[in-house]
């Protein structure tokens, strides 16, 4: 007869497991709870305004408190519960059996004889939990015992981060085990009842009698909100008490949107090879979007940086720089969802510890695989990157996320609050929000967001976009002196409604020559096209004294044509545009010292060109770009003083980097 012992093993604690966890969720939800209490700790126990503490209990009530942590979660998402559970095996077998609800454990118990139980290291995990915002869960008498005798693990923690302890007493209908602790096995479709004393804040100075020492006290204290536990219909003055129905607090915050992704995932591949097809992917890394990765995960901590395209990309790299440079031992996984972002990654940084991925499409499969792979201990989304599946798998694999420059336009505030259970779900489970400004901040805290951390537009705080210094020298000289005018970061339809302006421009002004930058490389012959068959920088082109038009269709060196004008017209924006138009961020010219021009669609950077003000000239018509370009050209005066406005507007914010960078690094477990 074969062995089983190799597969039984696992096998069986896996069922093991799952009936205990099925058991004890069963019994908890079919319990009608009263809660019991203390204000102040009310506060502590749901992490009001950044309140930490340790919270105490009997080891005998350890199957009860996930109904604590169902009660608590609701009221604040964003927090994270970790327990103090012994390693042996037994202590795992509790861990794995709780994790599932995102009570997470940290490994360790009281170095007791001289054995090394793990008790050093735990504290030191624990202290980090506890500094960054997090509750740290405790039984002193665990795991081993005497009942109901408090050793010091609990006490020296507190006093070690100079936190109260909130000791917590519960009951219900159960049994009492034969065991040591005399552990209640709690009963379906009964009644239980948890108080919460008020904040303990104890010393572990040595002048403390021995008959009034610190573990005395919280043993005292623990005892006694037992008792009341026990006493469910005797009302405590000052305490706050409800009865409720408890069920842990759901992962998905779309259950419709987990359906609809994967149910549209076997057709995600066609699309993939579509877009393949069009040159929107990369044929050898089309796969990382389904999760797969083209690259081995670094060794330490990873920090994961999610930009979808180029605008978002530039705002967050010197933030990206400022993490690497502080915490060298950390790799940066870097995402975005276009390749042309990809592209300009490459041109502005390079590290060692930095690595470009794919975003994977939120269907929860590829997302399970991407995060399996990746395993990164922070999240960092950018501007309106709001993926339900995503985030929910984060929160649920206890994985603080932040969101940096976050953007919520009127539109899109409009749009989500129509499922505003879903935004609500979604934005409370960040760790916390840095808005780009004020209105947004209003806008998130409006739809359910609950931390809301320094407001600032990362685009008023970025360097300037860098340039090859000899490139730059190699064009002023074949340039001789002309005088230029850029229009930047234009779409398909705005080079049709240029085409009038820089007719009449050449008749007026015929030493002019004219810089179109298309935001999408790929069209320059197009575009050049468009204008006679052009030069094209690309192909290596340099306009003759002859040229009027320079199409520069490559990428990385805007940097390069904003120090070769003066003045420069922001694409995207034209009536005439046949992309919905939004507009380009503006800041970056107006750090180089550009007098600036923009058509009227530009709801994307609305805020943004709110800043910068009259800084900034909104032409509607051919004839407004060509006034304003004659005025640019023949008045150097107001041209300089425009410019000089804006830059001093683009570069008032250097500070907001450094400050988001040491946010995001202790969100790294220590």
């Amino acid at each position: 007869m074969p062995r089983l012992s190799f597969s039984a093993g696992p096998f069986f604690r896996k069922f093991l497991i799952s009936t205990i966890r099925g058991y004890l969720g069963f019994t908890l939800r079919t319990t009608r709870w009263t809660f019991s209490i203390d204000p102040e700790a009310r506060k502590f126990l749901t992490c009001e305004d950044g309140r930490t503490a340790v919270v105490a209990f009997w080891h005998e009530v350890l199957p009860l408190t996930p109904a604590l942590w169902w009660w608590a979660e609701p009221q604040n998402p964003s927090m994270r519960l970790h327990v103090l559970i012994s390693r042996n095996r037994d202590g795992r077998l509790i861990a794995d059996i709780v994790g599932k609800w995102r009570i997470w454990s940290i490994a360790g118990s009281s170095d007791t004889r001289g054995k090394n139980k793990g008790g050093a290291a735990a504290l030191r995990s624990l202290r980090s939990r506890l500094r960054h915002g997090g509750i740290v869960a405790i039984t002193p008498d665990g795991p081993r015992g005497p009942r109901r005798e408090a050793q010091q693990g609990a006490t020296a923690l507190a006093a070690l981060v100079k936190k109260p302890i909130i000791p917590v007493g519960a009951t219900c209908r159960g049994l009492r085990l034969n065991s040591w602790d005399k552990m209640i096995l709690p009963l379906p479709f009964g009644r239980g009842h948890f108080v919460c004393g008020a904040p303990l804040t104890l010393s572990r100075d040595k002048e403390l009698q021995a008959e009034h020492s610190a573990d005395r006290l919280l043993a005292e204290a623990i005892t006694q909100v037992m008792a009341e536990a026990e006493q469910p219909w005797v009302d405590h003055p000052g305490r706050q008490k409800e009865k409720i129905w408890l069920t842990p607090l759901s992962l998905q915050p779309s259950r419709v949107w987990h359906w609809v992704a994967t149910g549209l995932a076997p057709a995600l591949p066609f699309l993939l090879r579509w877009r393949q097809v069009r040159g929107k992917e990369l044929p050898d890394r089309v796969r990382e979007k389904m999760g797969f990765a083209s690259r081995a995960r670094p060794a330490g901590p990873l920090i994961w940086f999610h930009a979808a395209s180029v605008g978002e990309l530039v705002s967050i790299l010197p933030l990206v720089q400022r993490c690497l440079e502080k915490k060298t031992n950390v790799t940066v996984l870097l995402t975005t969802g276009t390749v042309t972002a990809a592209r300009l990654l490459q041109h502005r940084l390079t590290h060692p510890q930095l690595v470009h991925q794919f975003v994977p499409l939120d269907v929860p499969r590829w997302a399970r695989r991407f995060l399996a792979n990746w395993q990164p201990q922070a999240v960092v989304f950018t501007e309106s990157e709001l993926w339900p599946n995503l985030i929910g798998l984060c929160h649920q694999q206890n994985i603080p996320v932040a969101l940096v420059n976050g953007r919520m336009s009127e539109r899109s505030f409009k749009n989500w609050r129509r499922f505003r259970p879903v935004a609500r779900r979604m934005l409370e489970r960040f760790a916390w929000i840095a808005a780009r400004s004020d209105a947004d901040a209003q806008h998130f805290q409006q739809l359910g967001a609950r931390s809301l951390a320094i407001t600032g537009d990362l685009k008023t705080a970025a360097p300037p976009l860098p340039v090859d210094q000899v490139a730059l020298q190699s064009v002023q000289q074949q340039l001789a002196g002309r005088p230029v005018f850029l229009a930047a970061s234009t779409h398909e339809g705005e080079e049709d409604a240029l085409r009038p302006v820089l007719q009449i421009l050449q008749a007026r002004f015929p030493s002019l020559l004219t810089i179109i930058v298309p935001r999408h490389p790929e069209r320059g012959a197009a575009v050049s096209a468009l204008f006679g068959g052009a030069p094209r920088r690309a192909q290596g082109q340099v306009p003759a004294r002859t040229d009027s038009v320079w199409v520069c269709d490559t990428l990385g060196e805007l940097g390069l044509f904003y120090r070769l004008a003066d003045f420069a017209f922001i694409g995207n924006s034209l009536p005439d545009v046949r992309t919905g138009g939004g507009g380009h961020n503006p800041f970056e010219p107006a750090r180089l010292g550009c007098a600036l021009a923009t058509g009227p669609r530009i709801q994307n950077f609305q805020e943004a060109f709110a800043i910068l003000g009259e800084s900034v000239v909104t032409v509607s018509t051919a004839a407004d770009l060509v006034d304003w370009v004659i005025t640019m050209l023949e008045n150097p005066a107001r041209r300089k003083a425009c410019a000089e406005q804006a830059q001093a507007v683009a570069t008032a914010n250097m500070a907001l980097p450094e400050q988001l960078a040491d946010k995001i690094l202790a969100l790294l477990p220590a």
